[in-house]
């Protein structure tokens, strides 16, 4: 007789899995306590690289059944979820997403609702990605300047320059100027690039 597992995953530990697990049994699935398992990482993880996903998968066994609310339970894109799924299906795990209508992702059906998460998922990643190009070239023929305005001024990168010379650490100046050792570096290295 197969097991039943549950993977529970909420972002922050402010954050509680109850939900997902009243969810899991709301849809008729009996999960004893031992095979729950719930965890607390970021989505922008990696399943593979999650301790408790990874103890999970060591657990698993031929047959057995895995459920989850969401998809993005299983993995932080839609590569990452169908890399996740087609473990899961070599170890003979089969695996019911209750956002799916509680499908079984490694059945033929569920490959096919797979494969087009997956298009949508990069169509929309693709999209965000075009939309974001475009902003940025409005925003430099508009004569933006974009990303982080610089930690220093022109006239404090001579004056940093002119300090490094006569002996002053880039310790004592980072801290003077309230910036990182880094940074007075590369105005430095700035400055030496524009006089030469």
């Amino acid at each position: 007789m197969p097991r039943i597992f549950a993977y529970c995953r909420v972002s922050t530990s402010e954050q509680d899995t109850q939900n997902q697990k009243l969810e899991i049994e709301s849809a008729g699935f009996s999960v004893r306590a031992n095979r729950i398992i719930e965890e607390h990482i970021s989505g922008s993880v990696a399943a593979k690289q999650r301790p408790g996903f990874v103890r999970l998968m060591d657990r698993l066994e031929q047959e057995d059944i895995l459920v989850v609310t969401k998809l993005d339970r299983l993995g932080r894109n839609a590569i990452d979820v169908r890399e996740t799924v087609e473990a899961l299906s070599e170890l003979g795990v089969k695996v019911h997403c209750l956002a799916l209508g509680g499908a079984d992702l490694t059945s033929t059906a569920g490959k096919m609702t797979m494969q087009v998460v997956s298009a949508v998922a990069e169509f929309e990643k693709d999209l965000l990605i075009e939309r974001t190009q475009s902003g940025l070239e409005r925003a430099r023929a508009k004569g933006k300047q974009l990303g982080r305005p610089p930690s220093l001024t022109k006239e404090q990168k001579a004056e940093v320059k002119k300090r490094l010379t006569e002996g002053s650490s880039v310790s004592s100046l980072a801290r003077e100027y309230q910036t990182s050792r880094q940074t007075i570096q590369r105005a430095r290295d700035y400055s030496d690039r524009v006089t030469s």
